[in-house]
Order: structure tokens, then C-alpha cells, then sequence
């Protein structure tokens, strides 16, 4: 493997891209996209921007992305003028990393990886540029294993990242199952959260994010869900349906009701019949 170039790029907010001074071999015009003879490694650190290739759609990029750059392979990239942005990057080539795209580590079809901030990744980086300025004895030899630790890093973080947000993903959706089979009795959330392994704080936070609902609004929601069922599809009293759904009174179930649609049971019942 063989590094040609490896660096540091800031671009304030409200700045002309690409700036004055890029070196010949890598400039561009973003509307133009271009061409590289090298794969590029590039870690978003800051900011926000886009990126595009004949292989992946227009994507947006945020902080702790990472991009990977094909040879040959036509792409194109930009801040937001918005916030600018700060990248590190790295571009090599050689039979190494021709190898990892044929195993198929690495693949045109997945450019961008979310590896989130790592400082890791960041002090590999910056220990290529302080060698790249030495110009030591074993300089390319050096950076190349720099080069090699950035690929495998950034992959295991992506991939890092990705059991985790399946597991996540696992976590919640156990969680709304139970919610929905217990729609007909009270459910301690708590003890939810540690039969499935996790903290309260933790549950409720990932919960909300991947619901929208805080896990008792969910909960209730289920609730009210069904009461429209039995209201529409069966002849249960108002009564029959606050027993049947374990609400801890006729009345606290009309008020529950009446807060998540707006109108009472018997009002909801009538309007559903006229079609309103």
C-alpha cells in the first residue's frame, strides 16, 4: 500500500468551495464531480454537507460519517454553507486495499459508514500527518500501516454501531409486543426495562426516539387503540370497555379517552357511525 497524500481540511461557514489552492491532482467543481486514481478515506468531524457517486444517491453527510473514494469511480461532495465543514483525510493505493474491496470489506455500494466521533480514529489521522511532515526513514511503510489501522477502524466502528442499533431496534420492538399482548392490564415499565436487560433511563430515552412516545404514552395509546375497536366492532358498553381494558374506573377511562382524541367515547361512537 502506497499513501499519496493525507491531510486536514477546515472550511468556515459561508466559504467558497472548494478553496483557492487545492492541489491540481485532487480539485474539482462539486457541480462537475470528478474522477480520483486513489481510494480516499475522508472523516467528517464537524458540519454538515452532501455527497453523491455513481453509485450511491445523494446522501447527506454529518459529523462521524466516513466516506469511502473508489478509483475511477466518479463522485462528487460539498459543505453546507450553513456550518462548513471539518474533515481529515487520507488517499493510498495498492494491492492491500484492492484486496479488502474484492473480499468485499469495503463496496461501492456502501460509501458512507457512521462511525459517530472517535478519538482513535482522530489521533491515527493525526499521527499520519505528523509522519507525512517528517519525511523519516520508513516514511511510506509507516503510513501505510497508519493507512491500514484507519480502513479496519472505521469499519469496525460501522459495524459497531450497527449491532447495536439492531439490538436496539430488537429491544423495542419486545417491548411494544408486550405492550400490545397486556393491553388488558397495568404494566410496570420498570420491570419491563430490566426483563429486557436494560435501565429505565435507558429504555425510555431509545423508546421515545424510535416511537415518538414516551413508553407510558405508547402504552396508552394501545389502550385507546382498542377501546375505538370495541366501540366500533362490538357492542360493549362504555362500561363493558373500561373493565375490559383495566382502567381503574368508568370515569378515569372517559377522561383518559376524551385527552388522546378530543371527544368522549359516546361522542366518538356517534361520529364514527355518521361517517364524520
Amino acid at each position: 500500500m502506497v499513501v499519496n497524500t493525507v491531510g486536514f481540511e477546515s472550511i468556515s461557514a459561508n466559504t467558497i468551495y472548494p478553496v483557492q489552492g487545492h492541489p491540481r491532482a485532487y480539485s474539482f467543481f462539486p457541480e462537475q464531480g470528478r474522477r480520483l486514481h486513489e481510494y480516499q478515506i475522508i472523516y467528517f468531524v464537524d458540519g454538515e454537507g452532501s455527497f453523491k457517486s455513481a453509485s450511491t444517491a445523494k446522501t447527506k453527510i454529518e459529523s462521524g460519517h466516513v466516506a469511502i473514494l473508489f478509483p475511477g469511480q466518479w463522485h462528487t461532495y460539498h459543505p453546507c454553507a450553513s456550518t462548513g465543514w471539518k474533515v481529515f483525510y487520507i488517499g493510498f493505493e495498492g494491492a492491500m486495499i484492492d484486496n479488502i474491496l474484492a473480499k468485499e470489506f469495503i463496496s461501492f455500494n456502501k460509501q458512507i459508514l457512521n462511525v459517530g466521533f472517535s478519538e482513535t480514529l482522530v489521533d491515527l489521522f493525526k499521527r499520519a500527518i505528523e509522519i507525512a511532515k517528517e519525511d523519516s526513514l520508513l516514511l511510506q511503510q509507516r503510513l501505510a500501516g497508519i493507512a491500514f489501522n484507519i480502513v479496519t477502524e472505521a469499519l469496525f466502528l460501522s459495524n459497531k454501531r450497527m449491532s447495536e442499533k439492531e439490538q436496539t431496534a430488537e429491544v423495542i420492538e419486545k417491548a411494544k409486543a408486550i405492550m400490545y399482548e397486556n393491553y388488558n392490564n397495568d404494566i410496570d415499565l420498570e420491570n419491563l426495562s430490566e426483563k429486557l436487560c436494560s435501565s429505565y433511563s435507558w429504555f425510555r430515552k431509545v423508546f421515545k426516539k424510535y416511537t415518538g412516545y414516551a413508553p407510558a404514552h405508547y402504552f396508552q395509546e394501545i389502550k385507546i387503540r382498542k377501546a375505538k375497536e370495541f366501540l366500533l366492532e362490538t357492542d360493549m358498553s362504555i362500561k363493558e370497555i373500561a373493565y375490559e381494558l383495566n382502567y381503574q374506573s368508568y370515569e378515569y377511562f372517559i377522561s383518559r379517552f376524551k385527552k388522546h382524541t378530543g371527544v368522549t367515547p359516546v361522542e366518538y361512537k356517534k361520529q364514527s357511525s355518521f361517517g364524520l
